[in-house]
């Protein structure tokens, strides 16, 4: 954890909204543009064909009509015709004169003037020349039928009309879809970019309150969107986060503040000792040796104590993570059975209870507690492991004195030591019972204190769940 250590150290979320907006409104506007471009070119030649057949239909149906009437006898004036076939002719194919025509195409020349392939009696063509009443220059589509043995002779052809719609026309159909395409891809972009503007916008409040977040406001946390989505749960785990980190900036000052107190005084005593001793002209050796056999009692606790803080420093930065299946019924009776104490420690313990723990880490708790109850018990210590509601329970009751109900949570405490504890136990750092509690909380487990109605003195509970808690 060295970044902490800065003030200027500030966590940052690495997402730019405003990019990811940019280029998901980009990608999605070229992706759409491709998509209605194929579309388009489908579309395009679909109604050219669609409609250009229906014409050709109409006209071949109106050319094969007149074909039959001149079967039979000739047109007396104009051939008659309505909508939406209001252009006819027929023409001598060899000499190009027109016979008879509709009133639509009186007097001018013929619709077609290409010769049908060999071995084909069909015309199809188009044509796009202007036409006297026709000034818009409209394109039409003309079809034509060879007939031979007519009332006006052999290699007579009958030629009919209709006006191509304006929009199929000079591109006119492309351009209009063009437009509309054009709106389409615009309009999208614009309701692209406005929605991920919008989906974004928590992210923009969750990166601008983290750039207020540093490791003195560590209390700060980030705005929680109104929805259950990712964003919601990027939020909801940046906090967690900073639950955690503001854990262990907590942990890490109470820690140096802890040290820096006990350390304090036992350093500062021993370096009055020595000092009054130098300045002495004319020590006496008896006098020497007791501060000596004092520094030296001194100097045990201090290493007492730094060994304790070292394994609470372990514990924060939880350094040692491996775990393994660990019978505590087995490790209790081969760790604390038959061990010469000045109270007689009694296990009890007739069946496996299995743990997932890391065995010297659950060691080192069991023997705090042993301990601690060794030096308070008058005769007896009894152990008894059992399994209890999906825990591995291990209870440590001792015969002596108890511990008073107001200072059952204060004994857990970091260099807390109640009276007792200090004249049976100079020597100790006060952070025996922290470590174990912490320990048991490193499993998701706990260490309460309490009274033992079996032996009448203190009751120390130990509960570790017997399956190792998910994620870890």
């Amino acid at each position: 954890m060295a970044e902490p250590h800065d003030p200027s150290w500030r966590p940052r979320l690495a997402l730019r909204p405003r990019s990811i907006r940019a280029r998901v409104t980009l990608g999605a506007a070229v992706i759409l543009a491709l998509v209605i471009g194929l579309l388009l070119s489908g579309s395009v030649l679909l109604i050219r064909e669609v409609t250009l057949s229906e014409l050709r239909d109409r006209a071949a149906e109106g050319a094969r009509h007149v074909a039959d009437h001149i079967m039979t006898e000739r047109y007396d004036g104009t051939i008659p015709a309505s909508e939406p076939i209001v252009r006819l002719q027929v023409v001598d194919w060899e000499t190009n004169e027109v016979l008879a025509s509709s009133e639509a195409l009186r007097g001018l020349p013929p619709l077609n003037d290409h010769d049908p392939a060999p071995d084909d009696f069909r015309v199809d063509d188009t044509t796009c020349e202007a036409i006297p009443d026709d000034d818009t220059g409209d394109c039409f589509q003309v079809v034509g039928y060879v007939v031979d043995g007519s009332v006006y002779g052999d290699n007579i052809m009958v030629l009919a009309a209709t006006r191509v719609p304006l929009i199929l026309g000079d591109n006119v159909l492309e351009l209009v879809l063009l437009g509309a395409s054009a709106l389409i891809v615009f309009g999208s972009g614009f309701v692209i970019w406005y929605g991920v503007g919008r989906a974004l916008r928590p992210v923009r409040l969750i990166s601008d309150e983290m750039e207020h977040i540093s490791v003195n406001d560590l209390h700060r946390r980030l705005p929680l969107p109104n929805s259950d989505d990712e964003i919601a749960h990027l939020a909801r785990t940046a906090n967690s986060s900073l639950d955690r980190l503001e854990e262990a900036m907590t942990r890490q000052r109470r820690f140096v503040s802890d040290a820096s107190h006990e350390l304090r005084n036992p350093i500062a005593g021993m370096r009055t000792k020595l000092e009054v001793e130098l300045s002495d002209p004319d020590p006496d050796l008896r006098a020497r040796e007791r501060l000596l056999t004092g520094l030296l009692s001194d100097t045990e606790r201090l290493e007492n104590i730094v060994a304790d803080l070292l394994e609470m420093a372990r514990l924060d930065t939880d350094v040692e993570k491996e775990r393994e299946r660990v019978d505590l019924s087995a490790l209790v009776r081969q760790e604390f059975s038959g061990r010469g104490n000045p109270a007689h420690v009694h296990v009890h313990a007739s069946e496996p209870v299995y743990a997932y723990v890391n065995r010297l880490r659950v060691v080192r708790v069991l023997t705090n507690l042993v301990a601690n109850a060794g030096r308070h018990a008058k005769s007896r210590i009894d152990v008894i492991v059992q399994h209890h509601r999906g825990d591995a329970v291990v209870e440590v009751h001792d015969d002596g004195s108890g511990i008073p109900v107001k200072d059952r949570e204060r004994v857990f405490e970091r260099f807390a030591r109640l009276p007792e504890s200090k004249e049976r136990d100079p020597g100790g750092s006060g952070l025996g019972l922290a470590i174990s509690r912490e320990i048991a909380a490193a499993y998701g487990g706990s260490l309460v204190a309490g009274h033992s109605d079996l032996l009448g003195g203190a009751l120390f509970t130990l509960r570790i769940p017997d399956r190792p808690e998910e994620g870890q």
